[in-house]
């Protein structure tokens, strides 16, 4: 992984200080991948959750040898789903990231998230294909059908997202207040998009580099997530268009309004 330059708002904010901040990581079997993950994770990081979902490696072992103080939380149900929504409960930050455990994402661009959220946005969406962002991990398929159910869900809810499928993300936990985590799978990371764009809440994008997974198999398969997200973004917007989410959308943005 290679060192961003410093970027001028993040580094204005580590001179004024941080708020308390949460790093919220689902794991399975990842323990030769925490080995270079949890390193990387910058000073500012007050906390740092592990979800661990029945790993049958030394994932748990290796995470409390690395960092003596991270909290880990053993997962009941299955799925990253469901592992997020028990590491957000967790969480005692002001502002929560996720992370994923396999190297892809690369610790070090935490600040930039954060000094997004602290110049005055609610949730720092991390994008892959805009100026400054890019992959080493996306498949050719698997790029088209993100471009596909991006562009749809810009269509259908007049959004802006450039990478709809990409989890490397933070956010305010205030947020929370405005998203139920009611599916478990990798679809996820749209539903709380979805989610988030719907309760008008400041969405920015922060240009994000993904590398491959260090060691191992990822659990994604591009048909069958494929087709949990496009049901998330139907199911989403047939309840975006009731009557009574209607009169929710106004009473939400009445109650943004007037916390700005």
């Amino acid at each position: 992984m290679e060192e961003k330059q410093s970027h001028p708002a993040a580094q204005f904010l580590k001179e004024r200080g941080y708020p308390h901040i949460s790093v919220v990581i689902p794991a399975r079997n990842e323990a030769q991948n925490l080995v270079h993950v949890l390193p990387r994770i910058p000073p500012i990081v007050d906390e740092i959750i592990l979800v661990d979902g029945h790993s049958t490696d030394e994932t748990i072992a290796v995470a409390r040898s690395m960092l003596p103080g991270i909290r880990i939380i053993e997962q009941v149900g299955r799925g990253k789903g469901d592992a997020l929504r028990a590491g957000f409960a967790a969480s005692t930050g002001e502002i929560v990231v996720m992370l994923d455990a396999d190297g892809s994402a690369d610790p070090k661009e935490i600040p930039y998230f954060v000094a997004a959220l602290m110049i005055g946005k609610d949730f720092a969406k991390g994008s892959r294909f805009i100026k400054g962002g890019g992959s080493q991990d996306i498949t050719f398929l698997r790029r088209m059908g993100n471009f596909g159910l991006s562009r749809l869900v810009n269509l259908l809810f007049n959004a802006g997202f450039s990478d709809l499928c990409y989890g490397y993300n933070a956010f305010w936990k205030h947020c929370l207040d405005y998203i139920n985590i009611d599916c478990d799978g990798f679809e996820v990371e749209t539903l709380i998009s979805l989610r988030v764009h719907k309760a008008n809440l400041r969405i920015v994008e922060i240009a994000s580099f993904e590398y491959s997974r260090i060691f191992g198999q990822s659990n994604l398969r591009a048909f069958r997530d494929g087709w949990r997200v496009l049901r998330t973004i139907v199911r989403e917007w047939s309840r975006w268009n009731s009557p009574q989410l209607r009169e929710e959308k106004v009473i939400r943005r009445i109650g943004i309004e007037e916390r700005i």
